[in-house]
């Protein structure tokens, strides 16, 4: 029997006017009410007028991303379907944790616009950065980084995407070592990241700490329906382990390639990718071409998802 994963992607994602074709219905309307009420300030906004730079802010984009994909999580839900499993690429792991009913979405706004301003301040401008290494070995690479590390400053891989996409995150001068060397000994490019902090590599463990005070004072339910979490790559619905992998989450690597062929073990075969862009879809298909990715991201696709998996 055909299994379901709702897909949830990450910062980069957002752009201005997401979620606007669906504001007509007035359900969906009330995740962008509750989230300028959670916040205190015009998230909604933000969102429909911009400007992108703005937007693109950590602090704005990531409760930003998490008000769309809840909103049309809900309206997939109306409309009968339900996922076996849910994941989320780094940020999106918070939208997985409120669409399996482990976090209400006010409480997840409002903490996830929190985790956008420690990451903000963990590291200095201009001091951290991130690459994505095309065409290496995960094991290669991080001998790289590993060597980078003890000689240059701080290096690690931060995101597994999929065969032969690996984003490295740490020190500006670590990162630039790496990809340097990395394109030395056979990566085919190293692509620099415009991202505002080194994100999921050592340098966040401040932030890890604001974040841990933040979460011990929110209430997690167990999850109704197994996460994949990106810390471990296996399915977690005990709230107290879910709560422990979001604060190694952030300064842990993106287990994302391993994280979705778990998810094809355990039967899945069609991934609905639920918020702006299809970007998670095009890693699915590049880690397995056989099974079946629906993006969904305004009422068009909607649509044609919903007709899709309701055959």
């Amino acid at each position: 029997m055909t299994k379901i994963a709702f897909i949830y992607p990450g910062q980069g994602s957002q752009s201005v006017g997401m979620g606007e074709t669906f504001l007509q219905d007035e359900k969906s309307r009330q995740y962008f009410e509750g989230a300028d009420q959670a916040l205190s300030f015009k998230l909604s906004d933000l969102m429909l007028q911009g400007p992108q730079e703005k937007l693109t802010l950590t602090y704005h984009a990531q409760p930003a991303l998490l008000t769309v994909s809840a909103m049309i999580t809900e309206r997939l839900n109306r409309m009968g379907i339900v996922p076996d499993y849910t994941a989320g690429h780094s940020l999106g792991e918070y939208s997985a944790l409120v669409a399996s009913g482990v976090l209400p979405f006010e409480s997840a706004v409002s903490i996830v616009h929190k985790r956008g301003l420690f990451m903000n301040s963990a590291v200095p401008a201009g001091e951290g950065s991130m690459a994505a290494i095309l065409g290496m070995d995960s094991r290669d690479l991080e001998r790289v980084t590993n060597e980078v590390t003890d000689s240059t400053g701080v290096v690690q891989l931060a995101n597994l995407n999929c065969p032969g996409q690996i984003v490295i995150s740490g020190t500006k001068a670590g990162v630039e070592e790496a990809c340097r060397l990395a394109k030395e000994r056979g990566a085919k490019r190293a692509i620099p990241l415009d991202v505002s902090g080194p994100f999921h590599s050592e340098l966040m463990r401040p932030a890890s700490k604001d974040l841990s005070k933040v979460l011990s004072e929110a209430f997690l339910e167990d999850a109704a329906i197994p996460v994949v979490t990106n810390v471990t790559a296996k399915t977690e619905t005990n709230s107290v382990q879910l709560q422990d992998l979001l604060i190694r989450q952030l300064y842990s690597p993106v287990l994302w390639e391993q994280s979705v062929k778990e998810m094809i073990e355990l039967g899945v075969t069609v991934f609905v990718e639920i918020g702006p862009g299809k970007v998670l879809s095009g890693l699915v298909k590049k880690i397995d071409r056989s099974v079946t990715t629906l993006p969904v991201f305004d009422l068009e696709s909607f649509e044609k998802a919903v007709e899709e998996l309701k055959k």
